[in-house]
């Protein structure tokens, strides 16, 4: 008895010092979750991601084009904290797809790694623009790097605008001469809800973002390193090797159905149609311009309608609020749904199905809004005028408006229809605020007005960071808005960036701003 108990010791004894023989991170890892996956799998996740400013969310409402008038469900705040910058996880995955694509027969440049250069200048030129400085070459270390030096926002632009020439290069490239005779799981693109893995609308898409990213540099064209207004022009002027979007059919947007739901649909209707009203900055445009698109996206104020006897066909019953306006008056104004004092969103648009309209990450309406401004300041030999009618034409067909013929919009309201007669060349595009005033400053400003205008409830930060570069159109500010009546120019960083990063993080703001305060109302240097 006791020699077995004496061997049972022994045993125990051993297999605690075998256990205690294994390293600590082979206790991290999870058995239980793959390590390898096909890339396609981890590029929808990655194509997710990019959707991720989605209409009606607060980042609309900092673009003025719609408030919420109910303090339950939201603001008009400017007050902001912490920049979201989580797409730095989401260029983890990016590099888990380049891994696994090469592992699974894919070669050096394979769909995965063109589109992965795509991915990062996407992800970091959204990042950049809400606060400025950015880790970028230290970055996605993970434990080999746990505090990353930060890198200036110019250098950013730079490695950006690179990644969009190498992206370029790479698509076209596999389109011309595709390698049929492999056909291993890593070089052939699968997984792509956006285009269908059609290579050639991603290349149209990578140069056509590659001119959004030129423009929002459009106050750094005396800087020799970046030679903003030579690489417009040279994309412009060679459609061979650099093929841009040709018409709305190639936008890059997320089809919303009945599984991923657009985000004002039937299932919400009682609780917020009422309690969001549309922006002036916005509906009062349109109203102002005789523009049709306020019949599709808005309704009437229904004090106009109940109050002061107006037709839903006439323009003037629509009715946007300041968002500057405080939100105990924004409020009381709306409490009486009988009598609203505002238009609140279209209900048989945005709430009577999962699929109201596709939301749009880069479109063609903006594609030609660019061409007009780099044609306006004198960057490309073009029409400015075309492209500015072109980008209208565009914009209003997307609304199902008649932009080329005359035509009929029609509007239900209360289940009762109404005809509204519409033609753009002899009525809408002859008013003397729409009709382009030439390649002058008042043009510019329409362009960037029009360009406002097709940004609504698409496109991200777009709106606001075209304000932002030329204070076009003018935005709302008052108690509603918060930040002493000034719009911000960026977010701040993270707190983690502060609290695990403190060297890099200080370094960095004396750097930019010239002190360790991390003012959201600086500038950047995008802005100087």
């Amino acid at each position: 008895m006791k020699s077995f108990k004496i061997l049972t010791f022994i045993a125990l004894t051993g297999a605690v010092l075998s256990s205690c023989n294994k390293k600590y991170d082979d206790y991290a890892i999870n058995t239980n979750k793959p390590s390898q996956t096909p890339p396609s799998l981890v590029l929808g996740g990655v194509l997710a991601d990019m959707n991720k400013d989605k209409p009606w969310s607060n980042v609309m409402r900092w673009n003025q084009f719609d408030c919420c008038n109910y303090n339950y469900y939201g603001d008009q705040r400017y007050d902001w904290g912490g920049g979201d910058l989580d797409s730095y996880y989401s260029m983890t995955n990016v590099q888990k797809m380049e891994a696994e694509a090469t592992r699974l027969g894919g070669q050096a440049v394979n769909p995965y790694s063109a589109l992965g250069k795509f991915f990062r200048a996407w992800f970091f030129y959204r990042m950049t623009n809400l606060v400025g400085d950015l880790p970028m070459k230290d970055a996605l270390q993970g434990k080999d790097n746990l505090t990353p030096a930060y890198d200036e926002q110019k250098k950013i632009f730079v490695q950006i605008l690179q990644w969009l020439d190498e992206a370029n290069t790479q698509l076209g490239q596999q389109i011309a001469n595709p390698d049929k005779s492999n056909t291993a799981e890593g070089q052939l693109l699968k997984g792509d809800f956006y285009y269908g893995n059609d290579l050639g609308k991603w290349q149209r898409a990578v140069n056509t973002f590659r001119l959004r990213v030129l423009i929002t540099l459009s106050k750094k064209t005396a800087d020799a390193d970046l030679k903003v207004a030579q690489q417009f022009k040279d994309i412009v002027s060679n459609p061979a090797k650099y093929p841009l979007m040709e018409s709305s059919d190639q936008n890059l947007q997320f089809i919303y159905n009945n599984i991923n739901k657009y985000p004002s649909n039937p299932d919400n209707l009682g609780f917020d149609a009422t309690r969001y009203n549309m922006s002036a900055t916005y509906l009062n445009t349109l109203v102002a311009f005789n523009d049709p698109r306020a019949y599709v996206t808005a309704e009437p104020a229904t004090e106009q309608v109940n109050k002061m006897g107006k037709s839903p066909a006439d323009i003037t019953a629509y009715v946007g609020a300041a968002s500057g306006e405080s939100l105990d008056n924004m409020s009381s104004k709306m409490s009486d749904v009988n009598n609203a004092v505002y238009s609140v969103r279209s209900r048989s648009r945005y709430y009577s199905s999962y699929a109201a309209e596709p939301g749009v990450l880069l479109g063609f309406p903006e594609l030609c809004f660019n061409l007009a401004e780099a044609a306006n300041r004198g960057w490309i030999t073009a029409d400015a005028e075309a492209w500015y009618k072109k980008g209208i034409k565009a914009s209003l067909v997307f609304y199902g408006i008649p932009a080329e013929a005359a035509g009929v919009i029609t509007k239900t309201y209360n289940g009762q229809r109404y005809d509204v007669p519409f033609d753009f060349e002899n009525v809408y595009y002859k008013q003397a605020n729409v009709q382009y005033k030439g390649n002058n400053a008042q043009g510019l400003a329409q362009i960037l007005t029009q360009k406002y205008l097709a940004f609504f409830e698409n496109s991200g930060w777009e709106a606001y960071i075209n304000w932002r570069r030329t204070g076009v159109p003018t935005f709302s500010v008052g108690s509603g808005t918060g930040n002493s009546g000034i719009i911000p120019k960026r977010f701040k960083y993270p707190d983690s960036d502060r609290s695990s990063n403190t060297i890099n993080w200080t370094a960095s703001l004396k750097s930019q701003f010239g002190g360790t305060t991390d003012d959201i109302n600086a500038d950047m240097w995008l802005l100087k």
